[in-house]
């Protein structure tokens, strides 16, 4: 057992190594220099392992002291974590961010304290703001950023993604245009509210934009506080990043929950999800998006073919069993039953972190044979799971249902593309109709079925047989 947890410390320091350094205001800041942010995360490493590797040597597994003693190694190796985090910052801030979301994965002791990364980050002083101000609006100065190619590690898939995204999350011009489109994007859901930008204020290194009020997504208590439903929140958090994900192809992939904020709106006392930092966006190859489609709905019904099939051409080869499993977040059983059959269980959650580190060989070689545009879903995928988590929402059907229902759409839409006759249009739209009729009669059935209505028929419906 503490090899294993040994073996997911390891990952995440080790993930934090490949940062490189940069130049600011042309002066080279010797802490930011590739040896002594490596020194740093390899000396965590060092100690974190050696705390797994020896703390349990005298204790018999599964006593009470043994599950004590597991919780302070947790506690104090997530103390170390974020200590690193806070003093490399840059790319190791976003990881640190990232792994306090997985709620569903990663115990307690770390999600809770990585978690303040999500707001509480180190932010720079007031001074260094006010610098780079003057330096754009006045056009006084033109900053050169210098790229380092990172030394050779085992996760080059995650260094590459690195070199090619984070230049795109620090061009503020580029990040509001992403907020535009997506606001225009999903116009049609009423819920949502995106910042506006004020580009007379704006640069590619300043981005002003509306202030924006609310609670964090994961939040429980701002939530009953302010009367807010978290399962609304969680069934409308579904349907923005479906509709981006299978209709739409325009990714947010940064949805940690920092940058998602609920409130309910002071005028109309209605529930609004605020959606935050747009720097980092996926666009989907329409090929991929289709074949990404049809797997979530082999997933959905337990199509054990279409998910061989359909994971294997999205890249996953023979691994596509884990690659399942990495991309629900569910047990190999429950993937054979079909994800939207089986509810969730805590039995299921505990397996899935038990036997986590056990196939983080398998995992590398199955991130580093899909495609590219899959690792920042994956990541996207992990976020929105531990809201779910957070909330205690991953158990709604509301989510399949929302998924299916823009699959349907997506696929529709592609096959009409296609049609060469308007009689061949007319019946896939008449196809598509009848789906999703039959996706509302069935959450009509299910929202029977949960409400007193429901119970009280069910009873009497028994009396009469």
């Amino acid at each position: 057992m503490a090899g294993q947890l040994f073996k997911v410390s390891a990952l995440a320091t080790a993930v934090f190594a490949s940062s490189g350094f940069y130049l600011y205001d042309r002066q080279l800041h010797l802490d930011d220099l590739t040896v002594i942010r490596f020194g740093r995360a390899a000396a965590t490493t060092a100690i974190i392992s050696f705390d797994y590797l020896t703390a349990f040597k005298h204790l018999e597994y599964g006593t009470e002291e043994y599950w004590a003693l597991r919780s302070k190694v947790h506690l104090r190796s997530a103390e170390r974590l974020r200590d690193l985090c806070c003093a490399n910052r840059g790319t190791f801030i976003k990881v640190g961010q990232h792994l306090g979301a997985l709620d569903y994965l990663l115990p307690e002791e770390y999600t809770s304290t990585l978690k303040v990364l999500h707001s509480q980050a180190p932010q720079s002083s007031m001074q260094e703001i006010q610098q780079v101000i003057r330096e754009e609006l006045g056009k006084e100065v033109l900053v050169k950023a210098v790229h380092w190619l990172c030394p050779e590690f085992a996760f080059m898939w995650l260094v590459d993604e690195a070199k090619k995204n984070m230049p795109l999350e620090l061009d503020f011009l580029r990040e509001g245009h992403n907020s535009e489109k997506v606001a225009n994007m999903l116009a049609h859901f009423p819920f949502l509210k995106v910042p506006k930008i004020h580009w007379d204020l704006s640069t590619k290194r300043i981005l002003t934009m509306e202030f924006a009020e609310g609670g964090q997504v994961n939040d429980r208590e701002y939530m009953k506080k302010h009367g807010i439903d978290v399962n609304e929140i969680s069934e409308n958090l579904g349907k923005i990043y479906s509709e981006m994900i299978f209709v739409r192809g325009f990714v947010h992939c940064d949805p940690h929950p920092g940058n998602v904020l609920v409130r309910k709106c002071p005028k109309s006392k209605k529930t609004e999800i605020t959606l935050l930092d747009h720097g980092l966006y996926q666009v989907l190859e329409p090929d991929f998006r289709l074949d990404y489609c049809r797997l979530w709905q082999a997933l959905i019904r337990g199509d054990m073919v279409g998910v061989e099939r359909y994971s294997r051409r999205l890249g996953a080869g023979d691994l596509f069993a884990l690659f399942a499993c990495v991309l629900t977040a569910r047990s190999w059983t429950a993937v054979n039953a079909g994800i939207s059959s089986v509810p969730v269980t805590h039995s299921e959650d505990v397996e899935i972190q038990t036997n986590a580190a056990q196939y983080l060989p398998q995992i590398s070689e199955l991130l580093n044979r899909v495609p590219r545009q899959m690792l920042l879903l994956l990541k996207t995928n992990d976020l929105l799971r531990g809201i779910e988590t957070t909330l205690q929402t991953r158990a709604s059907s509301s989510s399949f249902i929302n998924m299916s229902r823009c699959c349907i759409r997506a696929m529709a839409r592609h096959r009409r593309s296609k049609a060469r006759s308007r009689s061949r249009r007319v019946q896939v739209t008449l196809a598509e109709c009848v789906q999703l009729c039959g996706l509302s009669v069935y959450e009509l059935l299910l929202w029977v079925k949960g409400c007193r209505l429901g119970t009280w028929l069910t009873a009497l419906l028994t009396f009469l047989h």
